[in-house]
């Protein structure tokens, strides 16, 4: 917690944001969550950071503000970021072909029917670009976003989408046997798409992916904490991943194989590890239109050309995970921005935030109309076959989902000067 000077010199309530830790920490209370660590920031100046609840249940091991967390997807702007200091630089274009760079991925073949069999392919209209990857219209898939024989084909040829032994090289000649989905352009597919990003910057910058974002994004922004690899000295700050076990009415800890040494694999559509203090950091930056205390990474109209929607009116008809996402928020370059947060469970306040989640219930958005950047990390694994928008009505397994909006609407109940919002 911070001081209601702080609070009050920033436009917040401080009775009304002290009142949103006694909400979050009745999850943890029934037994739904593990725990939380929150972060609210206006002017750069944190207003609100809350630790509840256990880093691990088993131990007794309480959050604290530096706990380590499994950010999944909260990788893809960060990976997003890194390639368009490269475009800005002008050693990769939104149109160029990627298989400039990607040659595993010439002339492929296109599935005529994304839940049909794999044989029944025809060529590619066009080449997959920059932007289509940085959009995921490239029609690359994941396997959990796959129907019929597709699904199985990614689960069998790719592995584990977050911990694999593959190189990139092997990954990536692996990842060139597979069909798309779509064509390239047609819709927004979530997949690996950001995944190739990553490994074709690192072939661009010519060395690992993981060392360029540590000299490029990490080691600017003061980032010390984030990186692909979670160093045994650190290990004991790593929040346990858990889900909700319905059988037995508890939690369940999952146990995620760790890397010993530095992976060859570092998938930058969801391989990063970090923390509250690190993540808002780069939030920051994206913020102050490219820049943090004195360094600059991206140019203004470059994080402004992030945050404008790509989409089209058809392509924003296709449902997101079962839920119609793009009726609320568009996308635009590896980010998306909200338009409403009517009926949107991954995005609030005013027009024009940035935000992208992670798949174990971390979330983060950054609103530029109230100067406002808000930072929500659990370790929460939904079922994805089970549907989002279902287990967030009805299932104690999307515990995550549900008390999400409560730091939402309780950040900005308590803003009493705020611009704009539309909770």
């Amino acid at each position: 917690m911070t001081s209601e000077a702080v609070c009050r010199r920033r436009g917040f309530d401080p009775a009304a944001l002290a009142a949103i830790g006694p909400a979050l920490a009745e999850f943890v209370a029934r037994g739904e969550l593990a725990g939380i660590v929150s972060l609210t920031s206006r002017g750069g100046e944190v207003v609100h950071a809350e630790t509840i609840g256990w880093r691990d249940v088993e131990t007794d091991s309480p959050m604290r503000p530096d706990t380590l967390f499994r950010i999944a997807s909260m990788t893809k702007p960060i990976t997003s970021v890194a390639a368009m200091m490269l475009v800005e630089e002008g050693r990769i274009g939104l149109a160029d072909p990627i298989s400039r760079w990607v040659p595993e991925l010439t002339d492929v073949r296109v599935l005529r029917n994304a839940a049909g069999p794999l044989d029944d392919t025809v060529p590619a209209d066009r080449a997959i670009t920059i932007e289509d990857l940085l959009t995921h219209r490239s029609g690359i898939a994941y396997a959990f976003f796959s129907e019929g024989p597709l699904k199985l084909a990614y689960e069998r040829t790719l592995g584990d989408p977050a911990m694999n032994r593959s190189t990139p090289d092997e990954w990536l000649a692996a990842l060139g046997t597979l069909p798309l989905a779509y064509q390239p352009g047609d819709r927004f597919h979530y997949g690996h798409s950001t995944d190739v990003l990553g490994f074709l910057i690192g072939r661009v910058e010519g060395k690992p992916f993981r060392e360029v974002l540590q000299e490029r994004i990490f080691s600017p922004l003061g980032m010390a904490d984030t990186d692909f690899w979670l160093p045994h000295a650190k290990r004991d700050r790593l929040a346990s991943l858990y889900n909700y076990d319905e059988a037995v009415g508890r939690l369940a800890k999952v146990e995620p194989e760790m890397y010993d040494a530095p992976p060859a694999y570092t998938p930058g559509g969801g391989g990063l590890i970090s923390s509250a203090p690190d993540y808002h950091r780069f939030a920051c930056m994206l913020l102050g239109g490219g820049e943090l205390n004195g360094v600059r990474l991206l140019r203004r109209e470059t994080i402004e050309l992030m945050r404008t929607n790509r989409l089209t009116a058809l392509q924003r008809q296709v449902p997101f995970a079962g839920m119609p996402l793009w009726q609320s928020c568009g996308f635009g370059l590896g980010l998306a921005i909200v338009e409403t947060s009517v009926g949107n469970p991954y995005a609030c306040g005013a027009q024009g935030s940035m935000t992208w989640p992670g798949i174990f219930g971390t979330w983060w958005q950054a609103d530029p109309v109230n100067d406002l950047i808000m930072v929500y990390l659990i370790q929460h694994q939904v079922p994805v076959s089970a549907g989002v928008a279902a287990t967030i009505a009805t299932g104690r397994g999307a515990a995550g989902r549900r008390a999400l909006p409560i730091f939402q609407s309780g950040t900005y109940a308590a803003l009493s000067d705020m611009a704009e919002h539309t909770i």
